[in-house]
């Protein structure tokens, strides 16, 4: 049903109205003349603008005696543009459209509904974090879910920080601070945002020792390494997780790095990276190192991320023999970089999806694993639902095949296939569109191919998929 006709003084008066780009320009002034550096963008400018005339014309319409001149509109405009921006969160929730599963700057791994559960049920009071309601005294926080990862790694003891980089140099500290460690040229990696292997082995005041070449380290590299190198304690092994080196290529195996280590009295220690607990052979990821297979064949301490492909929350994980995580767990520094009770919260219940095998009600596991043709169907209700809603003149609406990637620095050589959804605007640039999406609410992050914005199904959570038709339609209006 149509709406009613506005009478002609309230359409006289809605006429008054600024435009989105008046008002996002007085709002520029406005904020330029504060004292305050601008933190805003023009997009985000705009659309405050375009909310604050959307809440203006509400109030023409509902209050039809209002008298207002195109002053006093503006005025009340810039006001709740100002209010509008001032009530926006630094943090904000937005739907990843990129097709990068564990895209680092978009925080890594969507949490499951359990663990959502567990942080509203944990963070809203009290908790035993550190209390033995059993024993009614104080008690380790490090306890909860060392069950999980003895069941789910095969370990003897575990240990949770606040991230892998934390995890790896805490290891690195305790167990070989003014001695030598040996580790392969081909294994000293940078990862993303600076994080170098040298400089975290540096920083732990252990000594390195490079052994071999970059693309080919035997196992007598090592053995020449041990008798010419005085004070050697840990043999380090690193997952090169970003890059893959093919070809002419060689390293000794996990087993026979760790019967080297046992002869020379020696310990074993690796960063595996990405926390693979489930089995994702089938969906090309059959390289990627599991730290339950790294205890098994010989590793005495492993170190892996909880935020990749475990699925959890920001993380990192240490794991291995008792002896070693009791030493570990006497470093001074083991309180610096300790997890809060909400980390062990949602850690704790995505473990136990993973020990009652509802692994698909992880997110990341469930964008993996997702099909070529389930994609498709998304992909195409989606398109028609987007077509059925925008002026048809405004964009066309195509499908093509594409490939989704899992990042994180996870299988950088493992493609998915997808299907993408592209956007061709006919009045707007790309960037403009993919910018206006971006500080639409909530914000969508799209890539832009061939001057066509892309949309990827694969990381559009189901329940955010009518947020991003609206998003659209709205971007394209």
């Amino acid at each position: 049903m149509s709406s009613p006709a506005s009478p002609p003084d309230v359409r006289q008066r809605l006429r008054a109205l600024p435009s989105v780009e008046r008002l996002a320009q007085a709002l520029a002034r406005s904020l330029a003349a504060d004292a305050a550096p601008a933190r805003h963008t023009p997009a985000e400018r705009r659309a405050a603008a375009r909310e604050a005339i959307a809440r203006l014309r509400a109030e023409l319409r509902q209050q039809p005696a209002t008298e207002a001149t195109p002053a006093d509109l503006l005025a009340r405009g810039l006001d709740l543009a100002r209010q509008r921006l001032a009530a926006q969160p630094g943090l904000i929730p937005v739907i990843n459209a990129t097709g990068v599963i564990l895209h680092t700057n978009l925080g890594r791994a969507p949490l499951a509904k359990a663990a959502l559960d567990a942080l509203l049920a944990v963070g809203q009071g009290y908790s035993n974090l550190e209390y033995d309601l059993s024993a009614g005294e104080r008690s380790r926080r490090d306890r909860h879910g060392e069950a999980h990862w003895q069941a789910l790694l095969g370990c003897e003891a575990a240990l949770v920080v606040n991230n892998c980089a934390a995890a790896v140099w805490l290891v690195l500290d305790t167990l070989a601070r003014g001695q030598t460690a040996l580790i392969s040229r081909g294994e000293l990696v940078e990862i993303g945002g600076g994080f170098r292997i040298p400089d975290i082995m540096a920083k732990s005041g252990v000594r390195l020792c490079e052994v071999g070449t970059t693309n080919r380290t035997r196992l007598s590299d090592y053995e020449a390494a041990l008798a010419n190198t005085p004070d050697v304690r840990l043999i380090v092994r690193v997952h090169p997780s970003n890059f893959r080196l093919l070809g002419f290529t060689e390293r000794p195996s996990l087993t026979e790095l760790a019967a080297l280590a046992r002869r020379h009295n020696l310990l074993l220690f690796e960063d595996v990276g990405s926390g693979l607990l489930a089995d994702l052979a089938g969906c090309g990821l059959d390289d990627e190192p599991s730290p339950a297979r790294s205890l098994a064949e010989g590793t005495d301490v492993v170190t892996f991320s909880a935020d990749k492909l475990l699925g959890g929350p920001q993380a990192g994980i240490i794991a291995g023999r008792q002896a070693l995580i009791a030493r570990i767990r006497q470093n001074p520094l083991l309180r610096v970089l300790r997890a809060d009770k909400l980390t062990y919260a949602a850690l704790e219940a995505t473990l136990r999806l993973y020990r009652t095998g509802q692994t698909d009600a992880i997110p990341v596991l469930a964008m993996i694993r997702q099909s070529p043709a389930d994609l498709d169907r998304r992909a195409r209700r989606l398109a028609r639902s987007i077509r059925r809603q925008i002026p048809p003149a405004s964009a066309t609406v195509t499908l093509e095949a594409g490939q989704s990637v899992i990042g994180g620095g996870c299988a950088p050589h493992v493609q998915l296939p997808t299907t993408l959804i592209c956007l061709s605007p006919r009045h707007l640039a790309a960037e403009e569109l993919a910018a206006r999406l971006r500080c639409g609410t909530p914000p969508i992050v799209a890539r832009i191919v061939r001057n066509n914005v892309v949309g990827d199904p694969r990381t559009v959570l189901p329940a955010q998929e009518r947020d991003l038709v609206a998003g659209i339609v709205r971007s394209l209006a």
